[in-house]
Parts: structure tokens; sequence; C-alpha cells
């Protein structure tokens, strides 16, 4: 079990609206005792399902993670830890480690979902250091744990339009690396996702 299976802690540092592809959220993971954030683009569903618990918003009915919570504490279903395990092709696999105290069970689940469940149990959520090396984004300095008020919608910069997926590909790597520091210091995250992403698969062609 190399270093790169040593388990570390991430905190929910940030969730922004993305500002290139609509419906979409980036919600920003940040390693507990460190620097990297890890951007994960999550639906506006989820979104909305993180934001309200975060700011303990109580919608008038229960939402399907309220639910889940529900039916998790009926039958005396605990979450212990959410584990986000793999990174395939962009795509982030996460699972709930569930006990009910005698047995311990492994659920796999949508990132998304497992951190709108991790945030109503209360529980920590983790990942692999080789998913921090190869998604993490690297902060200089502690001013980026903000949060974001959902609702609010945040004016469109001019930047946006000219960063769709195609247009980072024909960017030199140099270029994107620059893009990357640009788009993080304006703090799109969901921006610097994609470009990481892009920097990502010319590593591994």
């Amino acid at each position: 079990m190399g270093n790169d299976m040593k388990k570390i802690k991430l905190d929910i540092v940030g969730l922004s609206y993305s500002q290139t592809q609509s419906g979409a959220y980036a919600l920003v993971l940040g390693e507990v005792s460190g620097r990297r954030r890890l951007p994960i683009i999550i639906g506006s569903f989820e979104a909305q399902a993180i934001a309200i618990e975060i700011e303990k918003m109580t919608p008038s009915r229960p939402l399907t993670h309220d639910l889940f919570k529900s039916l998790g504490e009926a039958y005396n279903i605990k979450i212990q830890e959410i584990v986000i395990y793999n990174l395939v092709d962009g795509i982030f696999y996460s699972k709930l480690i569930c006990t009910d105290g005698k047995k311990s069970v492994e659920i796999d689940a949508r990132t998304s979902d497992a951190i709108a469940v991790a945030v109503r149990f209360d529980c920590p959520i983790y990942t692999f250091e080789f998913i921090l090396s190869t998604a993490g984004i690297v902060i200089e300095g502690n001013d980026f744990v903000y949060l974001e008020n959902i609702n609010e919608t945040k004016e469109e910069k001019t930047a946006a339009t000219t960063s769709s997926a195609g247009g980072f590909a024909a960017l030199s790597t140099d270029e994107l690396r620059t893009k990357l520091q640009e788009a993080l210091a304006e703090e799109s995250y969901e921006k610097a996702a994609k470009i990481r992403d892009e920097l990502n698969r010319r590593k591994a062609s």
C-alpha cells in the first residue's frame, strides 16, 4: 500500500456557480492539512442539496438526501465516512461506508450524492493521495476558503466566453498553466477543473 493509497481527509471549502456550463456547479474540496483543492463539477440539484444543508436552510418537504438520512436513522444505520476512491476519465468514484453497529458495508454512490449525504450525517470525507496528486490544484495562500450563496447569480465573467473545452485544446501547455493560475485568481474553479483535465489528458497521451 504505497504512499499513493494514503487516505487524506477533505473539507468542503466552496461551492460556486459554473461560469461556462449552465446549470453546473463547482464543488471545491480541500485537504485539511494542506494547500490542494479538488474541484468537482456537479449538477444544480446536488449543489442545492449540499448548500441547503451547509447553510442550514430547511426545505418545506424532505429532499431526496433528507429521505436517505431519515431511512438510515429509522433503521439505525450510520454513515461512518465517504471515500472518493477513484478517478477515471475525469469522473470521480465514491462510496459510503455504512454501519449498523455490527457490520460495515460499502455502498457505491455518485460523488455529488455522497457529499450531500456526508453533510447530513456529519461524517468525514476522504480521498487517496493518487487522486489528489492527479486532480488536485495547489492554492497559494489561504484566501480561497469561501462559500458563495448559490442563489446569487454571478455576473458572467467575460473570460468565460473564451473558455469552452474546445478552446483549451488549441493552447500550448504553458499557456494552459498560465490560464489555470488566472482561473484560480478569479475563483473560477469549474474552469480550473476543465484546464486541469486537459493538462492531465496531455500527460496521459
